[in-house]
């Protein structure tokens, strides 16, 4: 029979009377008993237990506190997640509670009784074993998005990530195709700063906010008296970007007089100034993004098939919202805590019919409109938790997600996506996903396995 796997469990106690009763009362726990701070300290190097309970009192000042504060201070600086109870008399309470002050978990008073004690240190551990999983989920994610900024885990969006990975180190131009609201250019700055233009500056401009009549002295500089109110020589947005990232949001709105403008200095690499006759070197990176489809403004005569080829050696595309699996509660909970931070609030999360809406929810705005709504909701929301009125949907009947080819994989599907929701729920952790669920968490582990999916966190 295998033998059972015991929790290692720190006793810091110098009465040998006390240190006799503690060792023996924790069930399922393998006790350490130390009498002073050394010992103690080799212990926790050697076992590296969860939860310590720690006498106030210790040698060399037993009838004091600085020798049990000193040592919880050094118990916490080698392993801070550690949980710390302080264990004292009654006359000690004012100095247990400074004790919590400097990080112990919870403090109990003196005469022991086992049983109430046994739960105080089972309770501690619990919570240090859901602390650690989260941890470890955390890091999962962070380990599959290094993109700084991206609030994502769903399959589509992993891919993406790992696509910029791959050809943000190359000089390849980059097209970035997406809905309006899917992070395009947060996309761009990835690319940007995982590059080697970093160290130079990532200047963006919108191709249709700006009129044509002004585009083409943003774009290239001019000199003065170019036209009139050109005062000075000006330098355009192409040269500030030299040595840098040039990001043109919206290409598929450049008018045609400077499609072929921009095509011979992707070709050249040199520009010459509005007015001006002398050509200037750029060495830049350049992105390009549009929520337009540019082979359909081709064929229409709107966008130059060459300039096309030019600017898309390398196609990225944004998934829309209602195509993340998982991503919208994922992005509802990470606003809202921006927002918690930002309006001064407390919000504790969403009920349970306002995640049942965000699932459902098309998002047509995507993730633009989900960060508005979510403020809408902190601003309004009265309770401690954002309900379904306070986002202020409306569910359109006939926005349907492509129905699923068969039964079977309908309900693949449906396991898949009501698994996420619990992860997203509970902020990854495990073990309180799989109550929801009413599965073991041995059970949810092989699940997550089976749909490779590898949690989720609030980022």
């Amino acid at each position: 029979m295998k033998k059972k796997l015991l929790k290692p469990l720190l006793v810091v106690e110098d009465d040998p009377g006390l240190q006799s009763q503690l060792r023996w009362c924790f069930d399922g726990f393998e006790v350490q008993i130390a009498g002073n701070r050394t010992e103690a300290m080799i212990l926790m190097r050697r076992f590296r237990p969860r939860v310590v309970t720690l006498d106030l009192g210790l040698p060399p000042d037993p009838g004091g506190v600085t020798e049990g504060l000193a040592t919880l201070t050094e118990i916490l600086q080698f392993a801070p997640e550690t949980k710390v109870i302080m264990v004292t008399g009654n006359d000690d309470r004012r100095n247990a509670v400074a004790a919590i002050g400097l990080g112990a978990y919870d403090f109990y008073l003196k005469p022991i009784d086992a049983e109430v004690l046994t739960l105080v240190v089972e309770r501690a551990h619990r919570l240090s074993e859901l602390e650690s999983e989260n941890r470890h989920l955390q890091q999962q994610i962070r380990g599959d998005l290094p993109l700084r900024g991206v609030i994502a885990a769903s399959p589509q969006m992993l891919k993406v990530c790992q696509t910029v990975e791959k050809v943000a180190g190359t000089n390849a131009s980059v097209l970035i195709l997406g809905e309006s609201g899917t992070g395009k250019e947060l996309f761009a700055r990835a690319l940007h700063e995982m590059s080697q233009y970093a160290q130079g500056a990532l200047v963006a401009i919108n191709c249709a906010a700006i009129p044509e009549n002004l585009l083409e002295s943003e774009l290239f500089g001019y000199e003065k008296g170019a036209f009139t109110g050109a005062s000075k020589q000006t330098r355009g947005k192409i040269e500030y970007a030299d040595s840098g990232t040039l990001f043109l949001d919206e290409i598929g709105d450049l008018p045609l007089s400077l499609q072929a403008k921009l095509l011979r200095f992707l070709q050249e690499r040199v520009i010459e100034r509005v007015g001006g006759r002398e050509t200037i070197a750029v060495d830049l990176r350049i992105i390009c993004a549009t929520h337009q489809n540019l082979q359909a403004r081709i064929s229409e005569g709107l966008f130059r098939e060459d300039l096309f080829y030019r600017i898309s050696e390398i196609t990225i595309t944004l998934p829309p919202l209602r195509e993340r699996e998982g991503d919208a509660i994922l992005l509802a909970k990470a606003f809202l805590n921006k927002f918690n931070e930002e309006l001064g609030k407390s919000l504790r999360g969403f009920t349970k019919d306002a995640i049942e809406e965000i699932e459902k929810y098309h998002w047509p705005g995507n993730v633009r409109e989900i960060e508005s709504r979510v403020k809408r909701a902190a601003i309004m929301a009265e309770g401690q938790h954002i309900t379904i009125s306070d986002l202020d949907l409306n569910l359109v009947d006939d926005e349907i997600q492509s129905a699923p080819a068969t039964l079977q994989e309908a309900r693949l599907r449906a396991e898949s996506q009501v698994i996420r929701r619990a992860l997203i729920q509970f902020d990854g952790n495990i073990s309180l996903a799989a109550k929801e669920l009413g599965v073991t968490r041995p059970t949810l582990y092989g699940l997550l396995e089976k749909y490779h999916l590898k949690a989720v966190s609030k980022e």
